[in-house]
């Protein structure tokens, strides 16, 4: 590329001039490093010689050879035109390459995220605002950097003294090309099919389908038919499927992916850990145990340092104003100040006269025109904010010197350019908290500020009121000839205020009082040899800092002339510096290491430089250890200008300690710097060791020169006392001196901690009577008294007990290819504390033209290289587009804000790459299952222990004396003839339509005549015997009800089936196929129009309709009654059959026999207290369990009328069940989860609207929600808050809780203790054990009882594994028996043993007689303090979860809702959630309810929240649309359709992440 054969050649100017902006372009990221060869290339093609030709004007003394090739990649390895180069090192490249070239032959098989096209598009680079338009200098505290390296010069080699010989070395390395390395780290499809190929995918077999059906229907979802929540359908019907051995239906794509993913985990991770240290007294986390083989510091305790004595020198001023007044009256027209425009021309010279008049004419404005005479708005002593642009020093310093001849104390800020700039709140609590109410301003700055529409500046966020007073002359009145400032020594009032960012993002104000001010200036002005009207070019941000102490204050002090140079100007030319010091002959330079980087990258063979007037270059970012290179590289090409080695002087400085060290200038050209090469293993255990065996992670500092003169340096341990480090060890450096500044403003307990320090010797005595400052610089003091700077306090990281600097990890992720990857070098690095320790999290802005492969392809890499060179695992990488992180007024990266952003989930990344498995090594240990106790031994100890048998029952149905009439018959069919006699005209139910009006109601005498028309059609058109099967396919509603006791008449047994719904039939006929198939039915009955959407085209799609059996439409009904009405001869034979999806998506249909049916509804009569003048209102669907016997059953038999509500009625009319229950003065009403969830939600906001029509709840005794899970306690309790105000007391509200063994265990009934809440401890419940805490607690779980056992119920908790009965309040499997439990499922083939271990159950141990059905949930009984109606203690139910749900991970028990309820609480965006497991790994799928750009963000938050609160670590994250997590009629989420509908690669999600 651009080789130094160049040099040697003659090319046009024009040609030049045309490379030197290719160049910049190239650097500024305007074009690609691929079009910039292409133009290079035709630009100087004509001019190029053959043979290449070594450039002879570099100078061959002193210094190794530079060869063409390594000083051509100053050309080569250009800038990416990042704003920063303080990470720079070709040797850290070169290490970066070689580390990741170790890598390349293990491969990482990354799984690469898969991502939805809308995502991958990125926007255009239109949409990319203009790069930095800010003015100003760059802001340290952006972590910022640069892509590429710069080849470091040969480092002469040192002289040391013995003792640190073994910690630094001189190396004298030359640079040499460094190797690109191609890194595999995408994950292609073939790359993918090969992983596939080879791996056997281990699942978890699935729980028993009593259809055992082919999976091909497992697919399709029971979906609430026109239900209560208004979800589209999943997109994922009968696709076609892989299976694997159980059937389980997998997509090669994901399930390739996902085993990628688990192959990379098992590779081993970090170095075992043993001990552990107590969390909350329960869970043990691991804790890191030292390595036995780290570092340790062997030195000797080291010394204070003292620096050379003050020498007070006689002409120096008592203050600096006196100084300004000296020098204003003696020589008036001395050149003080030279500003420039952004051509480079001089834009105004301040004289010192100017600046002495100019700034005694603002002394006078403050203190005597703002207010009123008697009220002056600001007295001496008052603090003033001072708000001035980059490109405007001349007026910032007269107004800076305004405020000290006035005594009041300046607040240089940044000028706010918006009303919300990143950390600009903070600058404002800055101002509030020191009391500013006036702001100084230029008149341009003025006018450039926003305004409101009515001219006005508004406030801005977070800041007080101010008065903004412009300090242009014009704008100022003239001081009476009689007033004069007045002028006194230094004295310890406080001069100005710097203010200073910390680490969190919260700004400090540092004081700096007038005798510490001049100190400081007469401490540089010793150290750098100042003289008076020296000329010194300022690069810097004159408002804080270097800039402020060289080019504003010290400079005064000396009368020397400062030429300041402005940010935009680097921006147009960055030689623009260099080119000054030529002009002005200047002495001295301040800069920064970019600064002279993009002097390398712009300079092109600019005959006229001359840089030996240069006595003394200043590197303001010296003690950054990565500034070196750039200091190398400079002194390279710009020795043969004239320039010395010596010349080069890197200081540290800090907001608190001032300048902290600086080289001095020596004519000496023999003394060469000092160097230390440290191993950065060393470093992170805060020890300096030389780096000899691993040559990869080294970090080459340069010495920051000696003590300032007058102040004693130590280092202490950075945490704890501060206690003094040995000489092998880094601290924190502290310096004890006047010129530091004195205080936090306002702040005294920080003040404490940072300016009155007192090191300890390991004695315990303080080394001084005088208090020390922290300067927050980590380093060491290197023989000969150099003082070494390795790192900053801010950016410090603590992982697993090693301290990472995150400078040290930026300047790695930037050495790695493609450098041009990260969008100006901009990145940001900080952790984040999860789980008791801090997680590297690494935030990059990429180009805008990289593809998604590159982003892979680059952060597969960057994670290889942390963890060869850092042994450190990186948590979160996040790749964000360009110039879309808050940057800092001067254009950095504002780190806190940053930070901000992705925790509460708002940066919006285009890729993320999290690795908590390989990052997280304190999780507990994983549980070992003990040998299980006999169920014997538990019974013993239990007894033993005092403990009873949990076990419970209901009320002895045998014992209640009741007048029930019904119970004569033995069956439903009887109760509703003998009720057609008795009480013909008496109503039983009622239908009500979407506007709540009646829509059709039933007498017992009407009903009995439709049963026995509908029996005569089975028996005439369907032919059909006693015992046949009839499937029932109607809409909720009457019709349904007359078809049941029709089967009943005719001696068939019905299957009520939820009809297809009509916009939707290709997921929900073939569910209704299956059922109708599964259940054998011999014809299927239904209304007119869903008998013609059976037989339509769009069903004839979904399934094959002529293998449909017999369908008999009930709408046309013959006139006849039957001869006789079928009487069962035994009433254990099947009343119907019951068919319901479980959770687990299988479809199980359970017999229920006429015994067990009247014996089911004589409980609910008495736990309800159910009569014939009794009204109920239902609103549920009533197909099965509960739901089916409430709406069909229950009304026949206690002669009750049912006020019958459609669930899918309230889609549009979501107020009509409440109205009804207020209309019809119901007493007991029930209802589903997904009914209150839409009165919930649908109602929320019109609670007054709905009172103002009357709506009553008083009257309501008991609302039941008919469920089969764990009660929802979140939605019950803000059901019950939402329409308190409407009269529904909340001890109504309450659930019951059936499952298929048997339909209803509890229900909350009339009578009895209302419903108890206890909180468990959700840890103890994985390791299957029950331990209540209070409310509150940490890890607390709130559990609602599910309502009373129904009477005749008996309960027992059984130990699922060894089936032996467990104690009070110990979480095992519900057991039941009753009269009205099912007979059995009901199969096509005879699956006996599934058959025989859920129904007839018997305990292993104690009671063994009994028979018992298995309900398949996890519980626990505990006995109260409450009474039950008899009198006996009451003893509460609680349901924890379904067995079959619960997720085995890490040896414990998880159940899914409680990793899903932490899950919805993450993120604002995250509506509903569901997980499951997959070959181990957790899957999370998150509905994003918000734009697809927010995807992203949930994948951090849902992997911390789960390691937070459940410490297990996600493998997948899945994001999907609202909608696509299938739910059932009941409202429960399906979790294994949804898990195969991702494996078969159905969900269309928006972003899969896989977690490394």
């Amino acid at each position: 590329m651009a080789d130094r054969s160049l040099e040697g050649m003659s090319l046009p100017l024009e040609v030049r001039a045309r490379l030197a902006e290719l160049e910049l372009e190239l650097s500024e990221g305007d074009i690609t490093q691929k079009g910039y060869e292409k133009k290079r290339s035709k630009l100087i093609g004509a001019y190029l010689p053959q043979p290449p030709r070594v450039d002879q004007a570099l100078p061959q003394e002193r210094r190794t050879p530079v060869t063409p090739s390594s000083s051509s990649r100053y050309h080569r390895r250009r800038s990416s035109g990042s704003r920063d180069e303080r990470y720079r090192s070709d040797v850290h490249t070169e290490a970066v390459q070689a580390a990741l070239a170790k890598h390349k032959e293990r491969k990482m098989a990354v799984p690469m995220p898969s991502k939805r096209r809308s995502l991958v598009v990125q926007t255009s680079m239109d949409a990319y605002t203009p790069p930095d338009t800010s003015s100003g200098s760059e802001d340290e505290g952006s972590v910022q950097g640069d892509s590429q390296g710069t080849p470091t010069s040969s480092q002469g080699s040192i002289n040391m003294e013995h003792w640190i010989s073994q910690a630094i070395h001189g190396s004298t390395t030359s640079t040499t090309s460094s190797s690109s390395t191609q890194s595999g780290g995408s994950g292609t499809a073939h790359r993918l099919a090969d992983v596939m190929a080879q791996t056997h995918i281990e699942n978890h077999s699935a729980p028993p389908d009593v259809t055992t059906y082919t999976s091909e229907h497992s697919i399709q979802v029971e979906r609430p038919q026109g239900s209560t929540t208004s979800r589209t359908a999943p997109k994922y019907g009968n696709a076609e499927l892989m299976e694997t051995g159980d059937g389980v239906p997998v997509s090669s794509r994901v399930s390739a992916k996902i085993q990628q993913l688990v192959n990379t985990l098992k590779r081993p991770k970090r170095p075992p850990l043993r001990e552990f240290f107590v969390d909350d007294f329960e869970e043990l986390l691991e804790v890191q145990q030292p390595d036995p083989n780290q570092p340790k510091p062997e030195g000797a305790q080291m010394l204070a340092m003292r620096g050379e004595q003050l020498g007070v020198v006689t002409n120096w001023p008592p203050s600096l104003e006196a100084a300004l007044q000296r020098w204003g009256t003696i020589s008036p027209k001395a050149p003080c100040l030279t500003t420039m425009d952004t051509n480079g021309k001089p834009l105004y010279i301040l004289t010192y006269g100017k600046l002495w008049t100019r700034s005694m004419k603002v002394a006078y404005n403050i203190l005597h025109k703002l207010g009123t005479k008697q009220e002056p708005m600001v007295r001496p002593g008052d603090r003033v904010a001072l708000v001035f642009p980059n490109n405007d020093p001349a007026a910032f310093m007269v107004a800076f010197y305004g405020c000290l001849l006035a005594e009041v104390v300046p607040v240089p800020i940044e000028v706010p350019l918006t009303r919300k700039d990143a950390g600009s709140q903070q600058i404002g609590f800055l101002l509030g908290s020191c009391g500013v109410t006036v702001a100084l301003t230029s008149d341009a700055c003025h006018k450039g500020l926003p305004k409101s529409p009515t001219g006005e500046i508004p406030q801005f966020k977070g800041w007080p009121k101010l008065l903004w007073f412009v300090t242009e002359s014009k704008h100022l009145s003239k001081p009476p000839r009689d007033w004069f400032p007045h002028i006194k020594d230094a004295n310890n009032d406080t001069a100005y205020i710097e203010y200073k960012t910390c680490k969190d993002g919260s700004v400090l104000g540092v004081t700096v009082t007038r005798i510490a001010l001049l100190t400081h200036c007469q401490a540089l002005t010793q150290a750098c040899g100042y003289t008076e009207a020296e000329t010194i070019v300022n690069v810097l941000d004159f408002k804080k800092d270097v800039g402020l102490w060289h080019g504003i204050l010290t400079s005064v002090m000396n009368m020397m002339h400062v030429i300041s140079i402005p940010y935009s100007l680097m921006k147009v030319n960055p030689l623009s510096w260099i080119q000054k010091v030529c002009q002005y002959k200047a002495k001295v330079a301040c800069v920064k290491s970019r600064d002279m980087h993009w002097a390398l990258v712009a300079h092109r063979d600019q005959r006229d430089i001359n840089l030996s007037s240069l006595r003394m270059l200043i590197v303001a970012d010296g003690a950054n250890p990565w500034s070196i290179s750039s200091c190398d590289a400079f002194l390279n090409v710009f020795q043969s200008k004239g320039l010395r080695q010596e010349v080069i002087c890197p200081c540290a400085s800090s907001p608190e300690a001032l300048t902290v060290a600086i080289r001095r200038p020596t004519d000496d050209s023999n003394q060469p710097p000092g160097r230390g090469v440290l191993s950065m293993h060393g470093l992170t255990y805060g020890v300096i060791r030389v780096d000899s065996e691993e040559k990869l992670s080294v970090l080459t500092v340069q010495d920051v020169g000696l003590v300032m003169p007058g102040a004693i340096m130590c280092s202490v341990k950075p945490d704890g006392i501060p206690q003094l480090c040995r000489t092998d060890e880094i601290g924190e450096l502290c310096v004890c001196a006047i010129a530091t500044g004195t205080s936090y403003y306002g702040l005294s307990g920080m003040t404490k901690n940072t300016f009155e320090v007192f090191p300890m010797t390991s004695s315990g005595a303080p080394i001084s009577e005088y208090p020390f400052i922290r300067t927050g610089l980590l380093g060491f003091i290197g023989p000969g008294g150099l003082v070494f700077v390795v790192g900053k306090m801010d950016g410090l990281m603590v992982v697993s007990g090693r301290r990472h600097n995150a400078d040290d990890i930026v300047a790695t992720a930037l050495a790695v290819e493609p450098m041009k990857f990260v969008y100006r070098g901009r990145i940001a690095v900080f952790s984040v504390t999860v789980l008791h320790d801090e997680r590297i999290v690494i935030v990059a802005e990429q180009r805008p033209d990289s593809t998604e492969e590159d982003s892979f392809q680059w952060m597969s890499r960057v994670l290889q290289a942390i963890d060869s060179i850092h042994q450190v695992g990186v948590y979160c990488l996040a790749l964000v587009p360009a110039n879309t992180l808050p940057k800092t007024p001067l254009g950095g990266i504002h780190l806190s804000e940053t930070k901000q952003l992705f925790l509460e989930g708002s940066l919006h990344p285009c890729n993320v790459l999290m690795c908590p498995h390989t990052c997280v090594t304190n999780l507990p240990k994983p549980r070992q299952k003990q040998p299980e106790i006999g169920p014997a031994s538990v019974m013993v100890g239990n007894l033993v222990s005092g403990k009873r048998i949990a076990q419970a029952s209901g009320r002895d149905l045998g014992q209640i004396e009741d007048n029930d009439q019904a119970r004569k018959f033995l069956f439903l069919s009887e109760v509703l003839q003998w009720r057609a006699q008795t009480t013909p005209d008496h109503v039983l139910y009622t239908l009500l339509n979407c506007r709540g009006t009646i829509a059709n109601s039933l007498t017992c005498v009407q009903l009995h005549k439709r049963a026995e028309k509908i029996a005569v059609m089975l028996m005439e058109r369907g032919h059909l015997q006693d015992g046949d099967h009839v499937a029932l396919v109607y809409p909720p509603g009457i019709d349904l009800i007359a078809a049941f006791y029709g089967c009943l008449y005719a001696g068939c047994v019905p299957i009520t089936v939820r009809p297809p719904h009509p916009q939707n039939i290709a997921t929900t006929l073939p569910t209704v196929k299956m059922i109708v198939e599964v259940s054998r039915s011999a014809c299927l009955m239904t209304t007119q129009l869903i008998c013609k959407l059976l037989r339509s085209r769009e069903a004839a799609a979904a399934v094959d309709v002529r293998t449909w059996p017999p369908i008999l439409d009930t709408d046309d009904l013959p006139k006849k009654r039957p001869a006789q009405i079928y009487k069962p001869s035994n009433p254990d034979t099947l009343a119907y059959l019951d068919f319901s999806v479980s959770t687990t998506g299988m479809l199980a249909g359970v017999k229920m026999s006429h015994a067990a049916t009247s014996a089911f509804c004589r409980s609910i009569k008495l736990q309800c207290e159910l009569y014939p003048s009794r009204e109920v209102a239902i609103c549920l669907d009533p197909y099965c369990g509960l739901g089916f016997v409430l709406w069909c059953l229950c009304s026949v038999y206690s002669g009750h009328q049912s006020i019958l509500i459609p669930p899918s009625e309230l889609e549009t009319n979501p107020a009509l069940w409440l109205l009804a229950v207020s209309q019809y003065k119901v007493r007991d009403t029930f209802c589903s989860y997904s009914v209150m969830e839409l009165c919930t939600k649908g109602l929320g906001s019109q609670t007054e609207s709905l009172k103002a029509r009357g709506l009553d709840l008083s009257r309501v005794r008991t609302c039941v929600v008919v469920a089969e899970e764990r009660p929802r306690i979140a939605l019950t309790q803000s059901f019950s808050k939402l329409f308190k105000d409407l009269g529904l007391h909340p001890r109504a509200v309450s659930t019951s809780f059936g499952c298929r063994v048997n339909l209803a265990i509890c229900l909350q009934g009339t009578s009895g203790p209302d419903p108890t809440t206890v909180y468990v401890d959700m840890r103890a419940l994985r390791h299957d054990r029950v331990r209540l805490v209070e409310r509150g607690s940490p890890h607390s779980l709130p559990l609602m009882e599910s309502g009373k056992i129904l009477p005749g119920v008996r309960i027992i908790i059984a130990n699922p594994e060894t089936k032996g009965p467990l104690g009070d309040s110990h979480l095992g499997e519900i057991w039941v028996h009753s009269a009205h439990n099912a007979s059995g499922y009901f199969t096509i083939y005879g699956d006996e043993s599934l058959q025989s271990d859920h129904f007839n159950s018997r305990l292993s141990f104690g009671d063994t007689q009994t028979i018992w059905a298995r309900t398949g949930y996890l519980g626990f009984l505990r006995r109260t303090e409450l009474t039950d109606a008899n009198g006996e203690r009451h003893d509460a139910l609680y349901v924890v979860g379904a067995l079959d749900e619960a997720m085995e991970l890490r040896g414990m028990r998880y159940h899914p809702i409680d990793i899903e309820t932490s899950v919805i609480r993450a993120h604002k965006s995250v509506t509903e959630c569901a997980v499951f497991t997959w070959t181990n790994l957790l899957v999370v799928v998150v509905e994003l309810d918000g734009s697809e750009q927010e995807a992203l963000d949930l994948v951090p938050l849902v992997t911390n929240v789960v390691l937070e609160e459940h410490y297990l670590i996600v493998g997948v994250v899945v994001v999907v649309d609202i909608g696509v997590i299938p739910i059932n009629s009941r409202g429960e989420k399906q979790r294994m359709h949804l898990r195969d509908g991702f494996l078969a690669d159905q969900l269309d999600p928006i972003y899969v992440a896989y977690n490394m």
